[in-house]
């Protein structure tokens, strides 16, 4: 795993590509140009970026209203004040109108590490799953983000991609295409399932490295496609193990755990489940990632410790 990026970079890429093509993309920001890390967007296409300060529900709103005037519309800030100050512009004006509206949240779950929990946006996945008729991803590696992208910015409808905000490295290789809905197994086994989404895919690689020196196979299963999910290949990948972990920088309610609990017993599966990330009633610890992971018991080290006890 090599090429480590940060997906603000590439999204900011693959917008000044998508102008050049010709699609009428404006994005719209709160105050947020080097959150975003636009510099390079402004600089080719001067008009194109509207700020409308520090007003998070305005730039939703200007964003719909954008894209009913038939822009294709992409609202670029941190997710926590996406999410929390923008929820009820984003429930009716993009949402409820079907409103052709792009949102980014970037630095998605804890990537503010020591600013604590107004930055941290641990519930995200969980209020998107809430609304109604909206597309959400999160991508774990610079090429999957690229591609995520570049479908939504073609997709006509709401959609929310949970950027996160460090360098990620890349887990697939140039023959890999992203489909919305799939799932992606990574590695296959039969001891244990690993499920993750968004940057904690690289805890449960490495977590099934770990586990494969003491001799326990695991499936690694990343889910880039949280709405709209193929849950018949999810369960498909899932079957056969003995146990199933989830891993999320998420609280472990409402998100990828809470899905796959879903899938597992609307199938009626027996299958044992163990959900890892932020703690059901916690906010994440103010702390850089490593020890945050740590410390909420969602690193490589703690998720194989997790599998050795459940099998």
């Amino acid at each position: 795993m090599s090429n480590a990026e940060h997906l603000a970079n590439v999204m900011v890429q693959a917008f000044i590509d998508a102008v050049e093509r010709g699609v009428d993309l404006v994005p719209v920001v709160a105050d947020s140009t080097s959150t975003a890390k636009i510099a390079p967007f402004i600089k080719q296409f001067p008009g194109r970026l509207v700020n409308v300060g520090i007003a998070e529900q305005s730039m939703v709103g200007t964003a719909a209203g954008l894209a009913l005037g038939g822009k294709v519309a992409v609202t670029c800030n941190a997710a926590p004040f996406l999410i929390s100050r923008a929820n009820e512009q984003i429930k009716v004006d993009v949402c409820y109108n079907n409103t052709n509206v792009k949102l980014f949240g970037l630095n998605a779950g804890a990537s503010y590490g020591p600013l604590a929990s107004t930055h941290h946006a641990i519930d995200d996945i969980a209020i998107m799953r809430g609304f109604g008729n909206i597309q959400i991803f999160a991508p774990s590696s610079p090429r999957e983000c690229r591609q995520i992208i570049d479908y939504a910015l073609g997709y006509q409808g709401p959609v929310y991609i949970r950027m996160d905000g460090k360098a990620l490295p890349e887990c697939h290789d140039e023959n890999y295409r992203f489909i919305p809905g799939a799932i992606v197994t990574l590695r296959e086994g039969e001891d244990i399932a690993l499920v993750a989404t968004g940057s904690t895919v690289h805890e449960i690689v490495d977590a099934a490295a770990l586990l494969a020196d003491s001799g326990i196979q695991a499936t690694v299963v990343s889910v880039p496609s949280i709405r709209p999910c193929d849950t018949k290949a999810l369960l498909s990948a899932l079957h056969g193990c003995k146990a199933v972990i989830t891993v999320e920088e998420h609280n472990v309610n409402g998100g990828l755990g809470s899905l796959v609990a879903e899938v597992l017993a609307g199938a009626g599966a027996g299958t044992r489940l163990k959900r890892l990330g932020i703690p059901d009633g916690e906010y994440a610890v103010a702390a850089d990632r490593g020890w945050m992971r740590q410390h909420h018991g969602f690193d490589a080290q703690a998720i194989a410790t997790q599998a050795r006890e459940m099998l």
